[in-house]
């Protein structure tokens, strides 16, 4: 990611949504099978996963500097003839007031959208395909609905993560081709674990592993321990 601004925001006083974009990723392969794309990174997330690789970002975010507007902008524009798409990642995209400002501004370039997200927003999400403005949502479903307090830092119940997936589920079910779901093999999941989070799904969507590997702030502590 490249961090280049010249001052740094508190996350919790900016109110323009275009501040809260802390990184970008000039070109990517795997952020969206088949395309090239750039991404986005917002800062800032309502989960506090203990294993997040970007911790800072979605944690501590008033610690990395926001990256202008007008310099993403004429990035984008330099390279609009060859970029298939935008993925718009974080932390937690839906979690910024405002983010339907910035997809517009990238649609109005020609951009299609990919959004990154936890689910814990169904109503932005469906607000977005229903105005046409996002073309792909990945949903990063951490776990069986028990274990979600123990994943995100006690930062949601099981009963309301149960309610928050249902309603992305319902979503997917009217927009088939919009939707993927993966899930992140982190320490505590089993294989059993993970057919649990497989039965969740509507009938027709697979459900993507992603491998585990430790992030940078648990090696730190490990380190620190030893």
């Amino acid at each position: 990611m490249l961090y280049d601004a010249p001052m740094i925001m508190d996350n919790k006083t900016l109110t323009n949504p275009w501040d809260h974009i802390k990184g970008i990723e000039p070109i990517s392969l795997c952020d969206w099978p088949g395309k090239v794309v750039c991404v986005l990174f917002f800062g800032g997330c309502n989960f506090k996963c203990p294993t997040c690789h970007n911790f800072l970002l979605a944690q501590h975010p008033e610690k990395i500097p926001s990256v202008d507007k007008e310099e993403i902008l004429f990035f984008l524009k330099a390279r609009r003839a060859w970029l298939d798409g935008v993925v718009l990642s974080g932390g937690e995209p839906t979690y910024i007031r405002g983010l339907k400002k910035v997809i517009m501004a990238l649609r109005e370039m020609g951009f299609k959208i990919k959004l990154d997200t936890n689910a814990s927003h169904p109503e932005v999400v469906e607000e977005l395909l229903t105005q046409g403005l996002v073309d792909l949502v990945a949903v990063d479903v951490k776990g069986p609905y028990d274990l979600y307090p123990q994943l995100t830092g006690d930062a949601i119940s099981r009963e309301e993560i149960r309610e928050k997936l249902t309603a992305i589920f319902s979503i997917a079910k009217d927009h088939p081709s919009m939707f993927y779901f993966r899930c992140t093999q982190v320490p505590l999941l089993t294989d059993t674990h993970l057919e649990e989070v497989r039965s969740y799904l509507p009938r027709g969507f697979e459900l993507y592993i992603q491998k585990y590997i430790k992030p940078r702030h648990i090696h730190n502590e490990d380190n620190k321990e030893g």
